[in-house]
């Protein structure tokens, strides 16, 4: 175990040494408190380092026995593009202008400002 005591008297441990812990307590059956006592450590040091892992802050090593839950990724859905959305039209006396709904709101309001419109 490699721990380092501080000025302070505080003691901290390794990220290497973290991960193994935190290993030890994905193996079915074990619980934290139990791996704590182990290592002496406060079972809220030892959440705290689990969290760390599943926020992926914290590398865990393999351990035989140990269970993982399966991590996947897919990217996002496109978001749908409604084909029941009529395009932007600009009337201004006998001028139509049809824009897209995907012209930004600056380009619109420009146009507007272009053609003198309130």
């Amino acid at each position: 175990m490699e721990v380092i005591v501080g000025p302070s008297g505080k003691r901290r441990w390794s990220n290497e040494f973290k991960g193994r812990v935190v290993a030890e307590t994905l193996v079915p059956g074990v619980t934290v408190n139990e791996v704590a006592r182990r290592h002496d450590l406060r079972p809220n040091h030892l959440s705290s380092w689990r969290r760390l892992a599943k926020d992926g802050k914290l590398p865990v090593p393999n351990l035989a026995g140990a269970e993982f839950a399966p991590v996947v990724f897919e990217p996002p859905d496109p978001e749908p593009r409604d084909a029941a959305i009529s395009p932007i039209e600009i009337v201004s006396g006998d001028i139509v202008i049809r824009l897209d709904t995907a012209t930004p709101a600056t380009r619109v309001a420009e146009i507007v400002r272009a053609l003198g419109a309130p």
